[in-house]
């Protein structure tokens, strides 16, 4: 045989082998079970799944095929982005006492919500990546409205779902590192970290939490989907928080889709609501994102079903993870109020570092 020829076979021969390897094994190394419990009505035994997509009737996703995926992950279906917006970055008071409150929207879906003389982060995330590595995937484009050496202590963190852009381990431990808060999350999500070092606290949906004196939480049913590292799919949790509060409640919805709106009648009746935290972006193209991201109409929609006195809107203009334009989500947004009459003081949009006094809980909203 030709050496070229016997090149050419030895070649072929390995790319075999990497193919076989790539297929059959590597989904096994990148698998993890994060938590193993009893069968319920979202949990197979082995994985986590939206109870109403597997109602009779519910709408499934649409497939898309390999070249639609590959063209919106290059970035060919999407509006362009800035490189970088300007930020003005704030410096939280260290306590704000009693029923007072005040809210700062860091950026996407790290909030820093300031009352009963506790300090409570969501989602908390100061990488420069929403991704496993720093020298790929989205890259922040708005700063964190408060630097993280200019956070007050941080008592509580609220982290939703496993999702890199929720889930940021580096941020995780120095906040641990710093300050011991107390983590709470999830089923499955406790597992990964605690590999990091960060010990939490994991609960199920409509399980509770005491936090202090006439403070505690609810883990809330949400539509959303979670993995790290692809073969572990839906191996941990997803979940909203209700922080019951003396001043009237906060409701986080972390990160979801609508489903058939089942989830916020539920979360409805953990209310009064005085506050929402309720996702706006990384909406388009809808036939890919709407089973696990609302748009603006749908929030204009949850913020009325939760009968919330105010909200705020988060999960935008911060990491490029759709195809919509950087400002399309409070744009949207402000249309979608506009048409229901909601006032636009009620449920806001403001620059990150930009703080908001909230008022007390209304008496009713309908």
């Amino acid at each position: 045989m030709p050496g070229w020829l016997r090149g050419v076979a030895t070649a072929l021969a390995v790319l075999i082998v990497l193919t076989a390897f790539v297929v059959a094994v590597l989904p096994r190394l990148l698998d993890c079970s994060y938590y193993q419990g009893p069968v319920s009505d979202h949990f197979d035994g082995t994985r986590f799944y939206n109870p109403d997509d597997r109602r009779a009737g519910a709408v499934r996703p649409r497939r898309f095929s390999f070249l639609r995926l590959a063209k919106f992950a290059a970035g060919m279906e999407r509006e362009p982005w800035p490189k970088s917006v300007p930020v003005h970055p704030s410096t939280p008071p260290r306590r704000v006492a009693g029923d007072a409150m005040r809210v700062t929207w860091i950026g996407h879906s790290t909030v820093l919500v300031q009352t009963q003389g506790l300090n409570i982060l969501t989602d908390p995330i100061w990488s420069e990546r929403a991704s496993p590595v720093s020298f790929a995937g989205p890259k922040r484009v708005r700063a964190p409205g408060v630097a993280f050496d200019a956070l007050p202590p941080i008592d509580l963190v609220l982290v939703s779902h496993a999702h890199y852009d929720h889930l940021d381990l580096a941020t995780m431990r120095r906040l641990w590192s710093r300050d011991r808060p107390r983590v709470v999350v999830p089923l499955g999500v406790d597992t990964i970290l605690r590999g990091a070092g960060v010990p939490s606290i994991a609960r199920d949906w409509g399980q509770r939490v005491a936090i202090a004196p006439g403070v505690g939480l609810v883990l809330e049913r949400v539509h959303h989907w979670s993995n790290r590292t692809g073969p572990d799919r839906n191996r941990s949790l997803w979940t909203g928080f209700t922080l019951r509060l003396p001043g009237g409640n906060l409701f986080f919805a972390g990160d979801t889709g609508l489903g058939d709106g089942s989830w916020v009648r539920n979360a409805a009746r953990d209310g009064p609501y005085r506050f929402a935290l309720i996702p706006i972006g990384a909406y388009l193209p809808r036939e890919m994102m709407a089973s696990s991201h609302i748009e603006p109409n749908d929030a204009a929609r949850i913020f009325r079903d939760l009968d919330a006195s105010y909200a705020l809107g988060v999960h935008w203009g911060t990491f490029q993870l759709s195809s919509e334009g950087i400002d399309d989500p409070p744009r949207a947004l402000a249309a979608a109020l506009a048409e229901d009459g909601v006032p636009a003081g009620r449920f806001r949009t403001p620059s990150p570092g930009e703080a908001w006094e909230v008022p007390p809980l209304r008496s009713s909203t309908r």
